[in-house]
């Protein structure tokens, strides 16, 4: 276990997993939320290990004193690497959301491409790469997070950083036709190449990782290919390439969802649906969800199957995201018509097809929801994972609930055995998707339920976690 190692974990990622803020104009430091957190706090702690990211504040904030006061309390450090509101910009906004994003998403269309946001891109890269030299033991582990710090191996490398690299991709990594119209294609190649560990979601991903590497670099020669791994070597250099699909804290979600407060929740929320199955969609606010064609197939769903109309509802959760983009906003119009059409077009006065809320929930309503939803309907049109299918799986307590999902998601693979699978550019099929759901008998459901909650129960985030780091720990 990696608890047993006596190497420094030193993490990269982003944002520092805290939220800095004012509050009656006193300044806080409060821990962050969410699997990798969770999976990463007790490692770190136990060796009083150094976690480096962008504090998410301005030079207002007394961050030397609130990054003491976290360490004192936590038992590990954070590092923070300061950004101007410019580089936040056109590294993190820019670049980052407008090139990366929406590319490695197979969604070419929404890609815009800018030279003076690629060289901020690299500026900023290289100030992360420096603070972790101005950090770093020389036995330490250095693993650097997702999309927007590609570059970070490649300047620690410039800077003679003897320690081994590990890297892992959040996000899906796309065909080589598809990453082949970015224009610093070789150069982020080769970035990625200057890790001695990279770890992708799926083995799609890592195929297309290494056939894109390949196709790109002459110099990159595969090695072997095994189950869980490939072996590159590059420039006198051995990279392994793994999938490591990241997962949730499967007790954190099934102990919450028995929780009394949830219960009490789930209970009045299934007494006001007057016998109806509700359908529940969760998603933060973005193209690459399918929200739209989710919203179109249950339309066509009701058209097709009409006795579902004032059997069932739909759910929507989204939570706001990115509210000044423009992109966004044409986004939210869109959902913001088609559901007012559909209420429209089949409401009735005590039943809406659909219940669209924009909103960020707290968490015993989010698990009330997941855990009374007799059905969830997740269908992104590309996803590196999506970890709202397996948090829904685990709070499904009564193993009475059905998942639908997009065979585009990460955690298709590993769900393919108990959830129903989808296109979601194909509203038809997904149509006679919500149809069969909804009419599946009891022991269907609890089949299936059973597989897919003892999936992600085996493989939660902290088997991910270990997968990660022990495959570090033997670079």
């Amino acid at each position: 276990m990696l608890q047993e190692q006596q190497r420094r974990l030193l993490v990269v990622s982003n944002r520092l997993p805290v939220v800095i803020e004012r509050q009656a104009d006193k300044w806080q430091i409060i821990p962050g939320s969410g699997g990798l957190v969770t999976a990463l706090a007790p490692v770190m702690r136990q060796q009083k290990g150094l976690w480096i990211g962008w504090p998410g504040c301005d030079e207002e904030a007394p961050l030397g004193q609130l990054l003491d006061r976290f360490a004192q309390d936590n038992g590990y450090s954070l590092a923070a690497v300061p950004l101007s509101a410019d580089e936040v910009e056109r590294y993190y906004r820019g670049f980052s959301n407008e090139a990366l994003w929406p590319l490695f998403h197979d969604l070419l269309g929404f890609c815009r491409f800018s030279y003076d946001n690629w060289q901020v891109y690299l500026d900023v890269n290289r100030r992360f790469a420096q603070v972790v030299t101005e950090h770093a033991k020389a036995d330490d582990l250095i693993w650097v997070h997702d999309y927007q710090l590609i570059g970070v191996g490649d300047q620690l490398r410039a800077l003679k950083m003897p320690q081994p690299l590990g890297y892992f991709l959040h996000i899906p990594f796309p065909a080589p036709d598809l990453f082949r119209r970015l224009p610093w294609k070789d150069q982020l190649i080769r970035s990625l190449l200057a890790y001695d560990l990279l770890g992708f979601q799926t083995q799609r991903d890592r195929r297309n990782f290494v056939n894109t590497a390949t196709s790109l670099l002459s110099e990159v020669e595969v090695v072997s290919r095994k189950r869980h791994y490939d072996v590159l070597q590059f420039e006198g250099r051995t990279v392994r390439v793994g999938h490591f699909p990241i997962s949730i804290d499967f007790d954190e979600f099934d102990n919450g969802a028995r929780s009394k407060e949830v219960e009490d929740a789930a209970w009045y929320l299934h007494e006001n649906l007057r016998g109806r199955q509700l359908m529940l969609g969760v998603d933060r606010l973005d193209y690459t969800k399918g929200i739209p064609e989710r919203f179109l197939a249950f339309e066509r769903a009701l058209e097709k199957y009409p006795e579902l109309i004032t059997n069932i509802s739909l759910m929507q959760l989204v939570v706001p995201s990115r509210t000044l983009v423009p992109d966004y906003q044409n986004l939210k119009e869109t959902l913001d018509q088609l559901a007012g059409r559909i209420n429209a077009r089949f409401g009735q006065p005590e039943w809406n097809p659909i219940y669209y809320v924009y909103r960020t929930l707290g968490r015993t309503q989010l698990l009330a929801r997941y855990r009374t939803s007799e059905i969830a309907l997740i269908t992104p049109l590309r996803d590196g994972m999506n970890l709202v299918a397996k948090e829904y799986c685990a709070s499904s307590v009564e193993n009475n609930g059905v998942l639908i999902l997009s065979e585009f998601a990460g955690a298709a693979d590993q769900l393919r055995k108990g959830a129903l699978l989808v296109n979601p550019y194909d509203i038809e099929s997904t149509a006679d998707a919500i149809y069969q759901a909804y009419v599946m008998e009891s022991g269907e459901r609890l089949r299936r339920m059973k597989l897919l909650r003892n999936e992600i129960r085996r493989h939660d985030v902290h088997h991910w976690l270990d997968s990660f780091t022990q495959s570090l720990y033997s670079s």
